[in-house]
């Protein structure tokens, strides 16, 4: 991302938080002081997955001290971050997705069974496939749920969709596009972490080899549910498509990965935005959506 920000004009400060919460530049501790800014900068790009980062908590830091920054605001990020938050919307939205369970509610256990074989079982707020169980006979249940707790109080059980793995960038604030839809083609029995990291362990077929009315139904639903999720700058829409054509919402990560050969990038080159461009549109949608907040007192 560093390269793609010089490439398209812009002066560059790298910033690391580290695992104690310290925020450091070039070797020496920074402090985000309200109403002062960062180090001068004119706008933050956070590249953090997970808690902490791609949960809203530094977006809100970011606006306590009155920073622009990429991609969506604090409840945007939280709202996607939680699966089990971002299924309830969907579904009071109407959305398709795979039918769920949460953890811990009355007769959840029973509800579970009804899902059918196999189910996955996944921490709520968690993301790179961390603390996930395939579960294919009902005796793994309890052990695969007690895995994902270890992560996070809040477990989410999904049924499964063997339909294919279909995905969509989405760049803008208020009227977002979507780029060309991508496959995703893993060498491995489901996405996990390994094959997510370990390079040469999936491959994209972009654009994916879909009929033009699926493609174009897939981009329309992705710029939704950005919309319907409160996303704004950046995000990547997850879907299963179904062999009769159906659309399936999965998830939609805030800050996916955001590399030259990410996902999120060769889906816009394959549309005809390239990385640099991308890098720069994404700053100054940072700095469109501050501004026009900026124009509201509270």
């Amino acid at each position: 991302m560093t390269a793609g920000l010089r490439e398209a004009g812009h002066e560059v400060i790298e910033l690391k938080i580290e695992k104690d919460g310290n925020w450091v530049s070039g070797g020496q501790p920074v402090s985000v002081v309200p109403g002062q800014g960062l180090l001068g900068a004119d706008v933050a790009f956070p590249v953090l997955h997970g808690p902490f980062g791609e949960d809203g908590a530094t977006q809100g830091v970011l606006e306590t001290a009155g920073i622009p920054y990429a991609g969506s605001d604090v409840l945007g990020s939280a709202v996607c971050m939680d699966k089990l938050t971002l299924k309830a919307l969907c579904g009071f939205h109407e959305l398709p997705q795979v039918d769920f369970v949460q953890v811990g509610i009355t007769g959840w256990h029973e509800a579970a069974l009804q899902l059918g074989l196999p189910v996955w079982v996944k921490p709520s707020r968690l993301g790179s496939s961390v603390g996930i169980s395939k579960v294919d006979h009902w005796d793994q249940l309890t052990p695969a749920v007690d895995i994902a707790l270890k992560h996070d109080p809040r477990v989410i059980i999904e049924g499964h969709c063997a339909g294919r793995e279909i995905e969509c960038s989405v760049l803008g604030n208020e009227k977002p596009e979507a780029s060309l839809p991508g496959e995703i083609v893993a060498d491995a029995d489901w996405y996990d972490y390994e094959a997510k990291y370990t390079e040469g362990r999936m491959n994209l077929a972009v654009p994916a080899d879909l009929d033009e009315a699926t493609t174009t139904a897939l981009r329309a639903a992705a710029t939704n549910a950005f919309t319907l999720a409160g996303c704004s700058g950046l995000a990547r829409c997850d879907f299963f498509v179904e062999d009769d054509g159906t659309i399936m919402l999965n998830e939609i990560n805030t800050i996916p990965g955001f590399t030259q050969t990410s996902v999120y990038a060769k889906l816009w080159q394959a549309t005809g935005i390239e990385y640099p461009d991308l890098c720069d549109r994404l700053i100054n949608l940072a700095i469109e959506r501050h501004e026009r907040e900026a124009q509201h007192s509270f």
